[in-house]
């Protein structure tokens, strides 16, 4: 009965996800916004709503291994598995400002998060790693600024009408309302029936935030970012992953942090070194093989170490 919660949760999850996108993109067309823009605010902070949801019940309900292994988790899911496999499905090209301003906004907000909430390991020093209130009002300041400069700096250039641009004002806005309800339901009952697995299973929280809850609310990620792959859109796939994981971790861990500090206790070193290496790695990809964009080799490469970083936690049982 708890697998079907947890697949009834997850199925609501994803629907209501693709409601919102489809409602939220309708309107944003309909003002004006670059493909690449939609990608990592409209379609990024819509493919962020599953984790949203199921990160904001995990700090109100006191589990701040749900709140925080999610996040990460779908942040290296997002990059090294759903990148990777865009990529090897067809390259996916950067321009100059991906280079200049995006991919780097990326980088530098994962080393903030993990120099705010690892500080004492990192350091080496003694006491419990966490995200203060007082921290997570940053993220969210920081949030602001990362909104307004993503509009600030849109080259406003339109991408090809699709088929939700056409629909009409009031039906995106049912559209919209239609994804939130199925986002909260389903992130209830998602995040409910994944901790009474867990428990069943005798594994830790942070384990299942990082593998099963991780991997399935990405999923929205995941079936944007093939779909844009298939209809060479390379630049709405990588605006979805980058906007994703900065919505993730700004608004989300922001949002839930002031909620109640949330521990890094259950984030090891392995973790944040994988983390990193997901930033790093598809701005190491812009200047190897073919300039500026990410090719099919390097998409795999990044499934290895995706499939290596799961096998090992799968071993270790954290």
């Amino acid at each position: 009965m708890t697998i079907i919660l947890l697949l009834a949760g997850l199925g609501l999850l994803v629907l209501g996800a693709d409601r919102l996108v489809d409602g939220a993109s309708a309107i944003a067309r309909k003002a004006g916004v670059s493909e690449f823009v939609i990608g990592l605010t409209v379609v990024g902070f819509g493919t962020s709503c599953p984790e949203l949801v199921v990160s904001l019940t995990g700090a109100l309900q006191g589990n701040a291994d749900i709140s925080v292994g999610n996040v990460i988790g779908s942040n290296i899911f997002n990059t090294l598995f759903i990148l990777g496999i865009t990529a090897a499905l067809m390259p996916v090209s950067m321009t100059e400002g991906n280079l200049r301003r995006d991919i780097p906004s990326t980088l530098a907000v994962t080393v903030i998060l993990l120099l705010f909430g690892m500080s004492k390991t990192l350091l080496g020093i003694g006491g419990a790693d966490s995200l203060s209130r007082a921290e997570g009002i940053v993220f969210l300041f920081l949030f602001g600024v990362y909104l307004y400069s993503c509009f600030r700096f849109d080259s406003k250039g339109l991408a090809e009408p699709s088929e939700h641009s056409k629909m009409k004002l009031p039906l995106a806005i049912m559209s919209v309302a239609a994804g939130l309800a199925g986002l909260i339901f389903g992130g209830n009952l998602f995040v409910d029936s994944a901790t009474d697995l867990a428990r069943r299973l005798g594994v830790s929280d942070k384990f299942i935030a990082v593998t099963i809850l991780a991997g399935g609310t990405s999923l929205p990620e995941l079936a944007t970012c093939i779909v844009a792959a298939a209809k060479h859109r390379g630049q709405m796939a990588l605006g979805n992953i980058l906007g994703s994981n900065v919505f993730n971790i700004l608004l989300i861990l922001g949002c839930c942090s002031v909620i109640t500090p949330l521990s890094f206790g259950g984030i090891s070193l392995v973790d944040a070194g994988i983390l990193f290496a997901s930033c790093v790695l598809p701005l190491l990809w812009a200047y190897t093989g073919r300039k500026c964009r990410i090719d099919r080799w390097e998409g795999a490469l990044m499934l290895l170490v995706s499939a290596a970083y799961y096998c090992c936690l799968s071993m270790t049982g954290r």
